[in-house]
């Protein structure tokens, strides 16, 4: 029988919920029930934003540098227990061992990273315009944040959220995806062992239109932080923008990865294979379009179909996999719907895949390595966000046209350009519409202490991770300490003339 799990609530393990419960399956294998979880609703996003907000007082008086020890032991234990973490993400969500690890590596990182930041966490000390007065700025935590994070990166993403509104003073209530539940429970079973305070951090279980909702929606809650699709987010930032809640947004891409004629064209076939075919195409940040200088298009087009061909589909806890499943099976018809899309579009040439594999594959979710040719700007699949293994090749004359290209897009996450001339590469940083770009590297891969989200459709405008991570969690404040002993009136005392 499957195990149950529970919402961590105030410090206690509750596997009831008001509405009932769901099950996670894996996606290789939808025989293999993972665990039976609440399926939580306003009752229990009550109890956790009470719990939470009950804490919050002590927890932000807790002074940074020891909430920095706490996010230490964190990455302590994560280490420890890294191979166990990466197993459970994959045979939760599919993805590779190799990218699990990867994922609870980024968790790892981002722990020890904001574990730092409590010693720092920078204001300003200025000059002020008044004798014997002394100003300065100082960050002060927002209260109770909400966090709703997606399945594709179920230990990476909570940790870049949680670490910082943590390290800020917050306390949380952390809503994860129900495809990747089981990994956010053993995140909290962490943060227990590492001497979290009861009710600083909370989970609950559960789907967006209720659980998640009910969240964003809460009074109590003065943040939220959304990682999803461009849709939810427009409807998020609707429900908090009559409160003038703070709101997160990390939403959409349509990633493109620029091949110019002087590329190294080994390192660029490398890079599309892994940008595209890495967590099969489950990413925010995965190559979709490959833009190709029409002088290398074809020698590239034909290698780079010949190695896709031999990427070895299967569970991801095999250590030979190298693509795992889709997430569950409504992915896998999306994906399937997008290729159906791509070879009606006039012009487009399916060279690869664009199907389900049969055989001992057709239990799970999986599907098979896709490119496209000839595409161009105006077909669906160019434009539209298709988060699976589907990357479409369109052939560009010069490297304005390339850019052109890039940013025909609504959306402008991550992007990436090889070339061996570093006027272009420096050209190419300048003018790439996202928040992302890579000179001779993939469209993916990001680093904990780097500032993470992009342009357009793709966010609101903030930034995950780095020190552009506190930001999200934290308000400023301006300090003013006068000891002149009298009244200084500012601007009206330092032009008394004017």
């Amino acid at each position: 029988m499957a195990a149950a799990y529970g919402n961590f609530i105030n410090g206690k393990w509750i596997t009831k919920g008001s509405r009932g419960t769901f099950e996670n399956r894996s996606p290789a294998d939808p025989s293999d029930v993972i665990g039976i979880f609440p399926e939580s609703g306003h009752e229990e996003i009550e109890a956790a934003v009470r719990a939470a907000a009950e804490a919050l007082p002590a927890w932000s008086r807790t002074p940074a540098p020891r909430r920095g020890e706490i996010l230490r032991r964190v990455g302590d234990l994560l280490s420890k227990h890294k191979d166990e973490i990466a197993k459970l993400a994959t045979r939760e969500m599919g993805k590779v061992l190799a990218e699990t690890r990867g994922d609870v590596q980024e968790g790892i990182d981002c722990a020890y990273y904001y574990a730092g930041e409590g010693r720092r966490m920078f204001g300003q000390t200025v000059p002020t315009e008044l004798p014997n007065k002394f100003g300065m700025s100082i960050r002060r935590p927002i209260g109770v944040a909400g966090l709703i994070t997606p399945w594709n990166f179920p230990l990476a993403i909570p940790t870049w959220k949680s670490f910082p509104a943590l390290i800020c003073g917050n306390t949380l209530v952390l809503k994860p995806a129900e495809d990747s539940p089981a990994t956010a429970v053993k995140l909290m079973e962490i943060f227990e062992e590492a001497g979290v305070p009861k009710g600083v951090v909370n989970l609950v279980h559960g789907d967006g239109p209720n659980t998640g909702a009910a969240l964003v929606k809460h009074e109590k809650i003065g943040v939220i932080s959304f990682t999803g699709s461009s849709e939810t987010g427009r409807e998020i930032a609707r429900l908090t923008g009559g409160s003038l809640k703070r709101c997160s947004l990390e939403l959409g891409g349509k990633n493109a990865q620029i091949v110019m004629e002087d590329a190294d064209l080994d390192l660029a076939i490398e890079g599309a294979l892994w940008g595209a075919f890495g967590t099969t195409g489950q990413r925010c940040t995965a190559t979709s379009r490959l833009i190709v200088h029409k002088k290398v298009a074809s020698e590239l087009t034909g290698r780079l179909v010949e190695q896709a061909k031999k990427l070895k589909l299967g569970n991801g806890l095999e250590e030979s996999t190298q693509v795992g499943p889709l997430v569950n099976k409504t992915q896998r018809e999306r994906v399937a719907g997008y290729c159906m899309v791509g070879q009606e579009e006039d012009g487009a040439k399916l060279l690869l895949g664009g199907k389900a594999p049969g055989g001992k594959l057709s239990k799970g979710y999986f599907f098979e390595p896709t490119v496209f040719a000839g595409v161009t700007p105006k077909m669906r699949i160019f434009q539209e966000e298709i988060f699976g293994p589907v990357i479409g090749i369109v052939e560009v004359k010069s490297f304005e046209e390339a850019i052109a290209a890039l940013n025909d897009s609504r959306y402008g996450l991550s992007s990436s350009i090889y070339t061996k001339d570093v006027n272009r590469a420096f050209k190419a940083i300048e003018q790439i519409e996202a928040g992302i770009t890579y000179i001779n590297g993939p469209t993916i891969g990001a680093e904990v202490h780097l500032p993470f989200g992009g342009v357009k459709d793709t966010g609101n405008g903030h930034r995950e991770a780095g020190i552009t991570g506190l930001d999200i969690f934290s308000e400023w404040k301006a300090v003013y300490v006068d000891y002149s002993g009298k009244l200084q009136k500012a601007q009206i005392d330092t032009h008394p003339d004017d």
